[in-house]
């Protein structure tokens, strides 16, 4: 196949929180080789470090930092320091998250607030650090990560659910004190993408069958589908798309 190029994200600085691996590296890699100024944070170090390596020979080597997403002070702090180094953030990927599987019953209040630190709340808060750069920039794109997860009624993640479901509120209620200043923000909103993890903890002869059956498109949903999505959302050939919902999924709901 022969995908599209952007030739507006060429040397535009494109900030992923998450980006170490999964769906948050191929956001990376994805964003490199069109030529943007790539930053990215995730807590995984090692794997961080190797996939900047990895993508050196691209225009923009791109930079890594190590940062815990819950910690907002180091979240702040790793904004400022990708802004010290690419400059003016004009995109922003708000991907972290963790979908741990957790009993109802059993949640602690300790538990939930750390789930919603991990889930959501760094989306609302990297998108107040990066405003004032895409202001000066004359707007931007803030890509919010949702699911389909809580679209489908699973069992076995209700905070995940909450929080994920939550993130479509959040580009509601920003998408027009944004939009004044041509910052668009919307929500891409993945169905069950087959990343290696998946592959380890959850996808089995149960979970092929289901995709067989319930996708309307045959085959796996991959990352690469995701960042080629997040790509458009990023460019300017989607500057009047805000407040939406994006979703790639295969079909599934």
């Amino acid at each position: 196949m022969t995908f599209a190029s952007y030739p507006s994200l060429i040397d535009r600085h494109v900030f992923i929180s998450g980006g170490a691996t999964g769906i948050g590296a191929a956001f990376v890699e994805h964003f490199a080789r069109q030529g943007a100024r790539v930053s990215f944070i995730d807590i995984d170090q090692e794997n961080g470090e190797q996939l900047a390596e990895s993508l050196a020979a691209c225009a923009h080597r791109p930079l890594f930092v190590r940062c815990d997403v819950t910690q907002l002070d180091a979240l702040a702090d790793a904004i400022a320091t990708a802004r010290e180094v690419h400059g003016p953030i004009g995109v922003l990927v708000n991907n972290a998250a963790n979908d741990v599987r957790h009993d109802f019953g059993s949640t602690t209040a300790a538990e939930f607030e750390q789930n919603m630190a991990i889930n959501l709340r760094h989306q609302y808060f990297a998108t107040q650090a990066v405003r004032e750069d895409m202001r000066s920039l004359g707007g931007g794109s803030v890509i919010c990560l949702g699911s389909t997860g809580w679209m489908k009624k699973n069992a076995g993640y209700p905070m995940y659910a909450m929080a994920k479901s939550a993130v479509h509120g959040l580009v509601n209620g920003l998408a027009r004190e944004l939009g004044r200043d041509r910052i668009r923000i919307n929500v891409l909103v993945p169905g069950w993408v087959i990343t290696e993890k998946q592959r380890r903890l959850w996808l089995d002869a149960e979970g092929e069958a289901e995709i067989a059956r319930v996708q309307c498109l045959p085959g796996y949903l991959m990352a690469d589908d995701l960042a080629r999505a997040a790509l458009f959302l990023a460019a300017d050939d989607s500057r009047m798309c805000t407040g939406q919902d994006f979703i790639v999924d295969g079909g599934w709901v």
